[in-house]
């Protein structure tokens, strides 16, 4: 069993006209006045057809609906964590994106935290798969929370750990690189325009300081804890990055630590690529990162649980009920777990604990 260091870490504000275009991605001078971008907007029409042939780019803010009938919803009843010699049982959240009340309420739910905020499951393990910020209303809390919590929690016997999101890569880049251009394949590109784009936040940027920020590029991006393979996308990058977990987290430590705006992006662009693990071929693609790191089953987070399920609404955004989504879902010949329950839009932050029944 392969476990790294301790860490923590999410939002969406309201809902604003996008751009005209989003091949020049300088960033608009009315954004700064009027607050971040909404995340949910339907794609330009006329745009006409964008070659993403590895899925999601960075650079475009929607994601695609997938009408799909090959995931399995898994609704677990919440137990009360054990506190017995040994390790403690596991648990994992997925993407938080700022929603700091929802991932209170679904961490007292569990049992994982009292009324007050603080950590009561004695020896339990609890894991964050990344996106701690951005779109929802308050990310640096959510990152106070989950540092708070990993003290908390290893004075009681047991832990709280996060894994490096791309949305984590994303705000280190606007803070770090701001407007300076970046190779990004399809034009001029700015981790700031980038950030904006995809649901950056201005109270997020006004509040974060130097310790969100070292904590945030020490975050390992893969660990490995009771055969589950942790990650935080579902893309078979990492593979790019190293044979093992530890020259992995290592490659990618390194070069954030280089500081080098063009291999920051490259890094933040594969973190960002989706849906290697659906269609025909995903079971496939997860067996490749198993055969390399080790774990019988991958979980991960970033594709939200409503896309891989196609319960998005209809195209012009009529349907406001929401995604139905009540707990992760089991897919690629039962070999993947998706944890996104997609609460950016009114869909679940999702708390669970590991093994999944099958």
């Amino acid at each position: 069993m392969v476990e790294g260091s301790m860490t923590q870490g999410a939002g969406q504000g309201p809902e604003l006209a996008r751009a005209a275009t989003l091949r020049d991605f300088r960033v608009p001078a009315y954004v700064h006045e009027t607050g971040p971008y909404a995340q949910n907007t339907p794609p330009d029409e006329g745009a006409g057809p964008v070659e993403e042939p590895e899925g999601y780019t960075p650079t475009r803010r929607d994601l695609p609906v997938i009408n799909r009938g090959d995931t399995v919803q898994i609704a677990v009843d919440p137990a009360a964590p054990e506190t017995t010699d040994g390790p403690g049982p596991l648990y994992v959240v997925g993407d938080v994106h700022g929603y700091l009340d929802q991932l209170v309420a679904a961490l007292q739910e569990q049992g994982l935290i009292d009324s007050a905020g603080n950590w009561s499951a004695g020896t339990a393990r609890l894991w964050f798969l990344g996106d701690f910020t951005d779109r929802g209303p308050d990310g640096i809390g959510v990152i106070d929370l989950v540092m708070r919590l990993s003290a908390e929690a290893a004075a009681a016997g047991g832990y709280c750990k996060a894994l490096m999101g791309n949305h984590e890569l994303l705000l280190l880049g606007a803070k770090r690189f701001g407007d300076t251009p970046v190779n990004s394949g399809a034009g001029t590109a700015t981790f700031q325009a980038a950030w904006l784009l995809n649901g950056g936040q201005k109270t997020d940027m006004d509040r974060l300081q130097d310790h969100h920020l070292q904590w945030m590029a020490r975050l390992d991006a893969m660990e490995l804890v009771d055969g589950h393979l942790l990650v935080h996308s579902d893309t078979t990058a990492y593979l790019d990055y190293g044979d093992s977990i530890e020259a992995l987290n290592d490659t990618i430590r390194e070069t954030l630590t280089r500081n080098d705006a063009d291999e920051c992006w490259d890094l933040f662009r594969k973190f960002t690529k989706r849906f290697a693990f659906r269609d025909d071929g995903g079971a496939e693609a997860v067996r490749s990162l198993l055969d390399a790191y080790g774990g019988t089953r991958i979980v991960h987070g970033h594709s939200p649980i409503p896309y891989l399920l196609g319960e998005v609404g209809s195209e012009d955004g009529e349907d406001s009920t929401g995604p139905i989504v009540e707990g992760p879902h089991l897919y690629a010949d039962g070999l993947a777990i998706a944890m996104d329950g997609g609460v950016t839009m009114a869909g679940k932050l999702l708390v669970q604990q590991l093994p999944l029944d099958n």
